[in-house]
Order: C-alpha cells, then structure tokens, then sequence
C-alpha cells in the first residue's frame, strides 16, 4: 500500500534493504552518474540522473499516484557539514552558506508534498540543533505541518556494524509516534569477523576468484613504513627509523594526527568510519591488520556492510580502484539501511 521516493541514492544502499522489507520504490534519484551501473544492477530499478535543486514536489506527487501511504527517504551527502564543522568560524558568520543546505530543500519538499513517514539520515553533529540553522528549519518544519518525530545519534556498533561511526538518524510520521528498532548487538562485529576469511593478497594485487578483492599498490616508501609497523592497530608511532615518518608529521602541529593516517587497523575490534578514500593507506588507519597493504575494496564493502554479492562494475570492466572507493566509502552503512527499512515497516504494521 506504500510508495518509496528515495532521494540522493547513490548506489542504492538504503533502496536495496526497502526492497529486501518489501517496500515498492518507484523512483530513484541523485546525481552522480558513475553510480548508475551499481544501482540497476543490484536493484533492478531505473536510475534517475537530477540534481535535487530541479526536484518539485509536481514530480514527487506523480511518483505517489494511487498510493495510501506516501514515503520519502533522504541522505543528502555529509561533506557539507564536515566542512562548516572544521571551519565554525567562517560558516557560522555566514548564514548564507546554511542557506544553501540540502536539507532545507528538503524541509521545503516536505512541506508541500506531506509524505507520511519521512526519513532522514546525516552527520552526527547536526543532532546540535543550536549551531546547525538548516536542521533547526529542518524540525521546526516538521512541528508545522503536524509530524512526530524522534532522532538520534546512532552508534553503529550496536546494530552489527563492524565500524566504529556515528551517524544522526531522524524518523518522522503523520500517522503516529515513530522511533528506530532497539539495538541489535551488546558486542561490536570485528575485523575478523568481517573480513578475516578473505585469501592473502599483496599491495596492488587484485585476486583471480574476485576481482573486487583488489588492494592499491604502494609506493616503495609506504611499503617500508607499514612493514616497520606491527601487526594489528601499529602506526607511525611505532617506527624507529626517522627517515620513514613523513616530514609534515614531524611538525608539532600535526602530531596529534600522527597516530591515526598511515595506520593498521586492529585485528579484534571494529573497523574506523569508512571514508571514500579507505582504500589508501595514507588517508587514515586504512592499512590492513597483518598484511602489508591497505584494506581491498571488497574489504570495504563488507565493513560497509554491503552483502557480498553486490556489483559495484561490470564483469567484463577493469575495477577503477578510486572510483569504487568513492562509491563505497561515501554510502551508509547498508545494514543502517536495514534498521531504517524494519523501523518504518515496524511502524506501519502498528499504525497503517
């Protein structure tokens, strides 16, 4: 009896689990193309390539044609936010920066279009109402056009996630009270649990039985640096040799980072936030536990939670690490997705 819009899919993390529950969704929109491939295929669905500032609520009302239940789900990209931030005083100053958030055309969706159940996922700073305008509009829009609404800061962790993220999750109804189902999990999923079985693959090699299971090659320096670390959460920290650290982390400005790029992870705990560079072993605690290379992309989609048959580029297509690394790194965790599908179906079975 419902009908799913899904906003900024990207490739298809929150739409594949809505399927999985049962959800009819009849439209799909981000975009960035790249991600068109992925999507169809795991969710043999049509993509639809729109920037969201051409979105109205004339086409959204199209989509709920003949529908008892109206549903709209939204994760606009983070990096916005990630951006004021690390720069509060720049941005704050300037309202006019917030002006142009994402989800205030989102508010603004939902104030003429009135879906039922609404969904919103993002960083998990903007649960500040005080310092984040754009979120404050945000609730104060849902106050006027009559929703419930709960949200919180989600520690992945606690619903099997094998990573150690926090993301703001947000639940609104016409219908009724709404909430996200308890927590799934008292202990955290492990590295090893998650990508323990995998073969053995060196720095830059790709395997022959999957060719998602492919590794970044490393410069003959990063290969040192990471072979002088110990297995299992070793970093910079750890090496003798001072010609091997970096010259930028030598300056007392950047030793508070020093321990957390060029980086193992740790073998019997979860994986850090997946980043779309997560791949690099440069980038952050990327590097793999044991092996002497940074974590594959299939490795990082498993930490994502992606299952393990999910196409990310055709069969007869050459991997393009960088690209599948954005892919992977910028989407939600898929089993959130999962929690977001069963809360919504939780709650329609209750008050629909």
């Amino acid at each position: 009896k419902a009908k799913v819009v899904d906003l900024f899919c990207w490739v298809g993390w929150l739409t594949h689990w809505l399927v999985k529950q049962g959800f009819n969704v009849v439209a799909w929109i981000d975009i960035d193309n790249s991600c068109k491939f992925a999507f169809e295929e795991n969710n043999q669905s049509k993509f639809i390539e729109m920037n969201i500032k051409d979105v109205d609520k004339n086409m959204i009302n199209n989509c709920y044609w003949k529908t008892d239940i109206k549903i709209l789900v939204w994760c606009a990209p983070c990096q916005p936010f990630a951006l004021m931030n690390t720069q509060k005083s720049k941005y704050f100053k300037n309202e006019a920066v917030e002006d142009k958030s994402p989800i205030k055309k989102y508010a603004d969706l939902i104030r003429e279009v009135r879906p039922d159940i609404v969904s919103m996922e993002n960083v998990a700073w903007l649960a500040n109402e005080g310092k984040y305008p754009s979120f404050t509009y945000f609730l104060n829009t849902l106050k006027q056009c009559w929703y419930n609404y709960s949200y919180q800061v989600v520690d992945c962790t606690k619903y099997g996630i094998p990573q150690t993220r926090k993301r703001l999750v947000l639940l609104a109804s016409r219908l009724w009270k709404i909430e996200l189902i308890s927590e799934t999990h008292d202990e955290p999923v492990t590295l090893k649990e998650t990508i323990g079985n995998l073969e053995k693959i060196n720095a830059g090699e790709q395997s022959k039985k999957d060719p998602l299971h492919r590794s970044r090659k490393l410069s003959e320096i990063n290969l040192k640096r990471i072979q002088s670390m110990p297995e299992n959460g070793g970093s910079l920290l750890d090496i003798k040799d001072e010609s091997l650290i970096p010259a930028c982390h030598k300056k007392e400005s950047w030793k508070t980072y020093i321990g957390n790029v060029y980086a193992r992870m740790k073998r019997d705990a979860p994986a850090p936030t997946m980043t779309t560079r997560c791949t690099g072993f440069w980038n952050g605690r990327f590097g793999h536990p044991e092996q002497d290379r940074a974590i594959s992309l299939r490795e990082a989609a498993l930490i994502q939670t992606f299952p393990s048959n999910y196409k990310f580029f055709d069969d007869d297509t050459n991997p393009w690490i960088s690209k599948i690394s954005k892919q992977i790194g910028n989407a939600v965790p898929v089993r959130l997705g999962e929690v977001i599908g069963e809360s919504i179906k939780k709650h329609l079975e209750l008050y629909s």
